[in-house]
């Protein structure tokens, strides 16, 4: 009887065993995957991106009027409906001469479409009206709001983002918190909003819920002594966050307008290396925008 009793246990062990297996066989073939490489390249890169390649822009996008920049970012343009980050060190203010003219083009609108406004939740200064108008950016269309605290701020760049009247929204968020950026990024997204965000360069290295990161690094005269100096009308730029693969250049972009460029040029020693430099900087289609006395007078010279 004993003799049967193991028999029995016996193959009940087996039994089990053999069945463990089979099933351990089935999940592994289920979990093994089959997709070639041919079938992952044809899905729609708008939805599934590699990381080794620069993503197709996921919705609408503006363009930037930076060539150099827009050329590294997807779908060429700033991404609509996604938070834009952009660090700068204390005293640097590039957020004008990189947004410009994506903002004028935003004035200028389609026809038959009414024109928005323009939203600025806590800038540091005041801007300078009769300068945004000479580069086509109407002063009437910005809204600016005194916001102090940092609470104040995140309540009205929400706000702004909610109003259907708003093109896009520039806040200066230096003390936000990543759970607070994550809920503007949401806002941005449902309402479809340009969001940019201004905030200290020392936050490079914090986690950010930001679709695209920029940095603005330090221009001619901010590094050490020893490094090259930059001409005094380019700025460069470090893209810290896109969905592609990293950069390692920056890219450049002029800090002055064509005008300024230009008079700044003359202001220059007439042999030296800083003016061949300044005139290298003014753009070759300076001659169309000639209308003012001081765009004359900076050909002259």
């Amino acid at each position: 009887m004993w003799r049967n009793v193991r028999v029995f246990i016996y193959c009940c062990f087996v039994q089990y065993f053999d069945a463990n297996e089979q099933t351990c066989a089935m999940s592994s073939a289920a979990l093994t995957p089959t997709a070639s490489p041919e079938s992952l390249a044809s899905l729609d890169t708008g939805v599934v991106w590699r990381a080794a390649s620069l993503a197709q822009a996921f919705g609408a996008v503006h363009d930037t009027g930076h060539s150099q920049l827009s050329a590294q970012l997807p779908g060429g343009g700033w991404p609509v409906g996604a938070l834009i980050e952009i660090l700068q060190e204390p005293g640097q203010h590039l957020e004008w001469q990189l947004l410009v003219p994506t903002l004028a083009a935003l004035q200028l609108g389609k026809p038959g479409v009414v024109k928005r406004a323009l939203v600025l939740v806590g800038p540091p200064h005041t801007p300078f009206g009769p300068g945004l108008a000479g580069r086509g950016l109407r002063p009437q269309a910005l809204l600016c709001v005194q916001a102090q605290s940092p609470l104040e701020r995140l309540w009205a760049t929400e706000q702004a983002l909610h109003c259907a009247d708003v093109a896009a929204v520039l806040a200066w968020l230096p003390q936000a918190r990543s759970d607070q950026l994550r809920r503007l990024q949401m806002a941005a997204a449902q309402h479809q909003r340009l969001l940019f965000v201004m905030r200290p360069a020392h936050l490079h290295a914090q986690a950010t819920p930001a679709v695209l990161r920029l940095q603005v690094l330090q221009g001619a005269g901010d590094g050490p002594p020893q490094a090259k100096p930059m001409p005094l009308c380019q700025r460069e730029l470090k893209l810290l966050k896109r969905r592609g693969p990293p950069l390692t250049q920056a890219v450049q972009i002029p800090s002055a307008p064509a005008r300024l460029t230009a008079l700044l040029a003359c202001a220059q020693p007439a042999m030296g290396a800083a003016r061949r430099d300044a005139l290298a900087c003014v753009p070759r289609e300076f001659h169309r925008l000639m209308g003012h006395a001081l765009d004359r007078a900076a050909v002259r010279c």
